[in-house]
């Protein structure tokens, strides 16, 4: 089985440094061509399913993506951004002003079972629902056939982290840019490989990768 795994494209939210987490934000102009791009670049590979955040964000992204296979798509809530809690919609400096501890511990090398905020999920919380999504979107998928996953940021650092076999604490080891494109590939879900990661050339020339301010 192949697995695309996407990340959703730029929100105005993540130009300007502010955390989204379960917060419905939509895609910016930008973010809608990152999409748009994406799509492009996928437009002739055979994709045979495809699950989404239902965020608007993630869902927009995917239904771009897809174009005319959107009736493939289905939405799992499992798939949605890590909750930030009392984070959520406030920028990066004023949470530096507010809680810098616990921001200093998140954005370093956080323990897995470490709220993303106040009142906010752990990244073990998220790997746990978020795996689980994956587990079933995958249940019948046969050795050739894709499966497209858009989600979020957090989400997909899980997620990868797993199949690396990296631990939670080494989540910021590595990027995930607006409508980046994540290949795995296997037998089974639980025999996965990394086969592309953080792969945005649709977005971005090489060594010019698609980055924010949004964490």
């Amino acid at each position: 089985m192949n697995i695309l795994l996407a990340r959703h494209g730029e929100t105005a939210w993540n130009k300007e440094g502010r955390y989204q987490g379960h917060t419905d934000i939509p895609l910016s102009e930008v973010g809608e061509g990152q999409a748009r791009a994406l799509g492009a670049r996928l437009d002739l590979l055979p994709i045979h399913r495809a699950v989404a955040s239902p965020l608007s964000r993630a869902k927009r992204t995917a239904q771009l993506v897809l174009g005319l296979r959107a009736d493939l798509l289905g939405l799992d809530p499992n798939l949605r951004e890590i909750s930030h809690g009392g984070w959520e919609g406030k920028l990066v400096t004023e949470i530096e002003q507010s809680h810098p501890e616990l921001l200093r511990q998140w954005r370093t090398a956080p323990p897995a079972t470490l709220p993303a905020g106040p009142n906010a999920e752990s990244l073990q919380q998220v790997l746990d629902r978020a795996w689980a999504a994956l587990e079933k979107a995958c249940v019948g998928l046969g050795a050739e056939e894709t499966l497209l996953v858009v989600a979020h940021d957090a989400v997909n650092r899980v997620i990868l982290c797993r199949v690396l076999g990296v631990p939670l604490e080494r989540v910021w080891s590595f990027r995930q840019a607006p409508a980046t494109l994540n290949v795995l590939s296997g037998s089974s879900v639980g025999a996965l490989q990394v086969v592309r990661l953080n792969d945005a050339d649709h977005v971005a020339p090489l060594l010019r990768e698609a980055v924010h301010r949004a964490v």
